[in-house]
């Protein structure tokens, strides 16, 4: 790589808390700790082709720490990935915005569809890092993305709340939560918030195990519980239904509950204000780290890499590795096992699971 000069940032895919804490820490080590030149583009990679930016400075990166949302915008870019791979004329204008920018590199925010296209974007030779985002966790090549702690925390105050009204009417109260294919969301709130059941799609669910612990529960004396189940748990059932036909996880756990076991249960679905308000103070540090780490690395001259946390420690991993991969929540998780010590129900047979693995 030349001398990087001048370099953009965007943010692409979905909406994560922590996002304007790396846009800040990304622009402002550019500009005090390299007399970089930042650009922010809007509404993810298509602000690029559109020539749609605001010039980064220090005045207006000011109060972005706390700041939910992105002051950027998002888009998705599976469409504009495709145009990429497979369309002349759409990398020839991508080419020329990009000279007509003066840009020497860009930072791309987002979780793994944003991964993969800035993996395409430096494979066509533009100096391009990715930085993990996503509440969901499930980024491969990385110990956790900025947004998961937030979430997290964010999904046990809540069912903490839960508890309460559960305990009031000795209902079971099915609590869904995000996380699209993992269940990484549902496991850390669901074990933070004292959960009785927490079902995770890595590990499928048998419901004669969920009801039998239920009712295990009332036959102890206790008169209520709570179950925690990610949004992306496909029971048996389902497996044949249209996806857009499908009941939700929560909606029909529950009524699961009351037609074939005969538990009064109520849902919860916590949707999109998992992902909403002010990052936490782990994930605003997480961000700073991140931020500051990738616009080092455009100045030593690296890219083609994405911004990762190993083991404590910030380092960067290749596009290549991370691209196509998703990061699941393995069965012998730790929490996983603290949870099987502490009698919470997993709605699944381990001897069944480690058989599989096994094979």
């Amino acid at each position: 790589m030349k001398q990087v000069k001048r370099i953009g940032i965007l943010s692409s895919g979905g909406d994560a808390p922590g996002i304007n804490a790396t846009i800040r820490a990304v622009a402002k080590t550019a500009i005090t700790a390299h007399g970089m030149e930042v650009l922010g583009f809007k509404d993810g990679f298509t602000g690029i082709t559109s020539r749609s930016y605001v010039e980064l400075n220090m005045l207006n990166l000011s109060s972005l720490l706390s700041m939910g949302g992105t002051v950027l915008g998002s888009s998705r870019d599976k469409a504009f990935r495709k145009a990429l791979l497979k369309d002349e004329s759409a990398r020839a204008e991508f080419r020329s915005a990009w000279e007509e920018l003066g840009l020497d590199a860009i930072v791309c925010i987002g979780g793994n569809g944003t991964q993969k296209t800035t993996a395409v974007v430096s494979e066509l030779g533009f100096p391009a890092i990715g930085i993990p985002k996503t509440i969901d966790n499930d980024v491969y090549g990385t110990d956790v993305t900025f947004g998961f702690d937030t979430a997290v925390g964010i999904a046990t105050e809540l069912i903490d709340r839960i508890h309460s009204t559960a305990q009031s009417h000795n209902r079971v109260i099915v609590v869904e939560v995000m996380g699209h294919e993992a269940g990484w969301i549902a496991l850390y709130s669901g074990m933070a918030s004292g959960a009785d059941v927490i079902l995770l799609p890595e590990l499928g669910c048998d419901l004669d195990i969920v009801f039998n612990a239920i009712k295990r529960r009332y036959e102890e004396g206790k008169s209520y519980a709570i179950i925690v189940v990610a949004e992306g748990v496909v029971f048996d059932e389902q497996k044949e239904q249209p996806i857009g036909e499908r009941e939700s996880a929560g909606r029909y756990l529950s009524r699961k509950l009351r037609e074939d076991a005969g538990i009064d249960s109520r849902e919860t679905v916590l949707g999109y204000v998992q992902r909403g308000g002010a990052p936490s103070s782990y994930d605003r540090n997480l961000c700073t780290r991140f931020g500051g780490h990738a616009t080092q690395l455009l100045a030593d001259g690296i890219s083609g890499v994405m911004v990762s946390m190993k083991g404590g420690k910030i380092t960067h991993v290749p596009l290549s590795h991370v691209k196509d991969k998703l990061k699941l929540v393995p069965p012998d998780n730790e929490l996983i096992r603290e949870g099987r010590r502490m009698d919470v129900c997993f709605g699944v047979d381990f001897a069944h699971i480690r058989t599989k693995l096994e094979k």
